[in-house]
């Protein structure tokens, strides 16, 4: 006969006594398991609502900002339109003058007097003039208009004349000039 080990064999006491142990294990990990769970819930319900609120705040931000972007757009000549308008007053003050008086030397003066005021607060909020009649001709900054006989040799591929002036506002060309070339 074959001699069984009595590990193997488990004696009735042995099986109730195991089931209970076991049954007991059971018991707390299911409980372990729940906790976890409702933890595990618990931190879930915390990242949704931070998500929420940075879905938000990004969208509360984003139409902030689209806002304020078209706000400056439509103010964005608000500073160079409110330092034109005493020039306009003066320009309005020289035409009431021109109708009210023939003395030429005077209303000549005034007119010089608006342009100049004109000019220099145009100065001031950064507008620059180009310099182009004498220079060579640059297809970068210059709008060739026409091409007319060079009256010198000097003045070959040269701007001759200026149709309308280009002005750089801080640096930047805002309007090209457009010239004649002398060929």
């Amino acid at each position: 006969m074959e001699k069984r080990e009595r590990h193997d064999i488990q004696t009735p006491d042995e099986i109730s006594e195991n089931a209970e142990n076991q049954s007991a294990i059971s018991s707390e990990a299911v409980e372990d398991a729940g906790s976890e769970v409702r933890q595990l819930q618990q931190q879930l319900e915390e990242q949704k609502d931070k998500y929420l609120r940075l879905v938000a705040d990004f969208d509360n931000f984003r139409k902030r900002t689209a806002k304020e972007r078209l706000e400056l757009i439509q103010t964005a000549g608000k500073d160079v339109i409110l330092s034109l308008l005493p020039i306009l007053d003066d320009a309005e003050r020289a035409e009431k003058q021109l109708q009210a008086t023939d003395d030429v030397k005077a209303l000549k003066e005034g007119v010089d007097l608006v342009f100049a005021k004109l000019r220099s607060t145009l100065q001031s909020k950064g507008l620059r003039p180009m310099e182009s009649i004498g220079t060579d001709f640059d297809p970068d900054v210059h709008e060739a208009i026409t091409e007319i006989p060079a009256p010198s040799d000097d003045a070959r591929g040269k701007v001759v004349a200026e149709v309308e002036k280009g002005y750089y506002l801080n640096d930047k060309i805002i309007r090209f000039a457009k010239v004649v070339v002398g060929k």
